[in-house]
């Protein structure tokens, strides 16, 4: 694998300069008394991180500390897109059999939301796993897309490309957000090679008599448990003030483009108003949230480039958002629930998805799942894919278990 070659994140000092510049030069729009954050994001807490961004973040102990992780990039032939340059971060386990598994991110997260989830697969606790976790194009430090129509099928093909080039041939996804949309078109595209998928964001619809009559008299007939009552207000908030963001970065990406790409204060808005709304009181730092939104800062394409997504799926009537929220068959499903998902569904309705042989509910966490709640996350892929789970020994011949040796990157 000659074209698979490590990679070391260097922002240039001119590139921290001019944003040292941005900062100091931001032009903050005014507040109404007594607004909250039903307005968005408060004045006094963008103020409050633009300082701290500018005066006492250090990015370049960020980027060591991001560079510690195995980075590679690799180019990637996408059908009639030519060749990508793919960053991704590859850590093997010392377990034998470990279970290849791609960690597909969203939006507004990136590669680094598998940071703290990687050292608990990649250990030789059992079942152990090879953990793949690219940026996607258009995303961190993968290359930009300079041509119409790159939808879910191309960042799913651009995953599957990866993980035969890194020699897994069969392999398992884990996804979130976006992710969870990538990774479900590949159990689609690529049955034979995605040999089970988990995934923390669900979107099932509600069963019908005819299509399935049996999850249609189990919704019907069983009582909403704790969560699935909740999740009754929280997918009315996100419907009636938490999706507005959505419908701009799906129909007009490129004029929102200019002030994410101009304003770091914008940029910073726009991320930091999600990773508040959409966790369950999570206790963000301003280094994990200014290192979030760095990460957008400096990609490679750009933070514009990272809506693009949202648009292209839009227009995709085949393969687009919605068609991962249909059955999709053949492939092993598992669904953890978490309570301060975006849209929280009963488990009839995450049942209608596929083969589901997998399903937990949660007590708290929220859309970040692997930030918020590693532990959780990882406990029920052991458990989907451990011994008397309903995803064990998918792999051919790497059940996550085996001979411990010698811990390797790539």
């Amino acid at each position: 694998m000659a074209s698979v070659k490590p990679f070391t994140i260097s922002v240039p000092d001119s590139s921290l300069d001019r944003l040292s510049q941005k900062l100091s030069i931001t032009n903050f729009p005014d507040q109404l008394d007594e607004s909250g954050w039903d307005y968005g994001a408060p004045l006094a807490d963008i103020k409050r991180l633009a300082e701290y961004w500018q005066e006492n973040y250090d990015w370049r102990k960020a980027e060591a500390q991001i560079n510690e992780l195995p980075n590679y990039r690799t180019p990637i032939e996408v059908d009639g897109f030519g060749a990508l340059d793919i960053h991704f971060v590859h850590q093997k386990s010392p377990v034998e059999g470990a279970i290849p598994l791609l960690f597909a991110h969203g939006w507004p997260g990136s590669f680094l939301e598998v940071q703290k989830i990687l050292p608990l697969l990649t250990s030789s606790t059992t079942p152990s796993f090879h953990v793949v976790a690219p940026s996607h194009p258009n995303f961190g430090f993968s290359s930009g897309v300079t041509k119409r129509g790159f939808s879910l099928p191309q960042y799913a093909e651009t995953c599957h490309k990866l993980m035969l080039k890194l020699g897994y041939t069969q392999y398992v996804t884990q996804g979130g957000d976006w992710g969870c949309m990538i990774t479900r078109i590949m159990s689609l595209m690529y049955p034979d090679n995605v040999r089970a998928t988990h995934i923390n964001m669900i979107r099932g619809h509600q069963p019908t008599l005819f299509s399935n009559p049996l999850l249609y008299l189990q919704h019907k007939f069983s009582p909403y448990n704790a969560r699935e009552k909740g999740g009754v207000g929280r997918n009315s908030w996100f419907a009636k003030e938490g999706g507005g963001y959505r419908e701009e970065q799906a129909t007009k990406p490129q004029t929102l483009g200019y002030s994410l790409s101009d304003s770091p204060v914008g940029l910073l808005a726009w991320v930091y108003e999600k990773l508040h709304d959409w966790t369950d009181n999570y206790p963000w730092t301003e280094d994990e949230i200014l290192t979030w939104v760095s990460i957008y800062w400096h990609s490679t394409a750009g933070p514009a480039a990272s809506l693009r997504i949202y648009y292209e799926s839009a227009k995709d009537v085949q393969f687009g958002r919605g068609r991962t929220e249909y059955y999709i068959p053949k492939v092993p499903l598992g669904l953890s629930y978490f309570p301060m998902e975006l849209t929280v569904v009963p488990k009839t309705w995450g049942r209608t998805m596929g083969p589901v042989v997998f399903e937990s509910e949660k007590d708290h966490g929220g859309h970040f799942a692997a930030h918020e709640c590693p532990e959780e996350l990882v406990g029920d892929l052991r458990k989907m894919f451990g011994k008397g789970g309903g995803a064990k020994g998918v792999v051919e011949g790497r059940d996550g278990y085996g001979v411990e040796k010698g811990r390797a990157k790539l």
